[in-house]
């Protein structure tokens, strides 16, 4: 093999090596972009969660309220007939009197008895209780996934010679979720105690 041949090909081997490695580090941000793209549609998700329960729980809440006032009106009735009943047994004067009386009584603690195990709101509100702090850590969680990815992806943009590499496939820095202005200073409580008793 000649001198010119061993240069020739040393200088294709060196091209080669360069361009694999451009590709390798052109792909692996290409990945890194992907798995940006996939934390965002977590955080997506979690919203969207957020969206669907919150209200379908308060809508079962508002419906387990309203059942419940129905179950305590019968109840509020049942003891009406009670008391009702009570006055008609201290004035029967034939014993068809006392069974109609008793009729009342039994039909009444029946109604009572049956209307209380389907009271549900109170179990209701503490599963709307629960859920929603649930929500909002579910969506810290993926905001801090997200941002996690960001880094990652960022540094490997930014840093040489990825820069090189994502500068002529077009990647740029992408940006985190950044708190609120203001969100670092405690919320006033007082402020919104007194707010929401308006």
């Amino acid at each position: 093999m000649n001198r010119n041949n061993i240069i020739l090909l040393s200088v294709v081997g060196f091209f080669a090596i360069i361009l694999f490695w451009g590709c390798n580090k052109y792909n692996g941000i290409i990945k890194q972009d992907e798995n940006v793209k996939n934390a965002w549609g977590n955080v997506q998700t979690q919203y969207q969660r957020r969206a669907d329960l919150i209200p379908a729980l308060i809508r079962t809440v508002q419906e387990a309220g309203k059942n419940e006032k129905g179950i305590l009106e019968s109840v509020t009735k049942a003891r009406a007939g009670i008391t009702e009943a009570k006055d008609e047994i201290g004035n029967a004067k034939t014993p068809a009197d006392l069974e109609r009386a008793n009729a009342k009584i039994n039909s009444a603690f029946t109604l009572a008895v049956e209307a209380y195990p389907q009271v549900r709101s109170t179990e209701a509100y503490l599963k709307l209780q629960d859920e929603m702090p649930g929500t909002e850590n579910r969506i810290a969680t993926a905001r801090s996934d997200y941002n996690n990815t960001v880094r990652q992806y960022n540094v490997a943009v930014r840093t040489f010679p990825g820069s090189i590499v994502a500068g002529f496939g077009g990647f740029t820095v992408k940006d985190e979720f950044k708190a609120e202005d203001g969100s670092e200073k405690a919320p006033d409580y007082d402020k919104a105690w007194d707010k929401g008793k308006e």
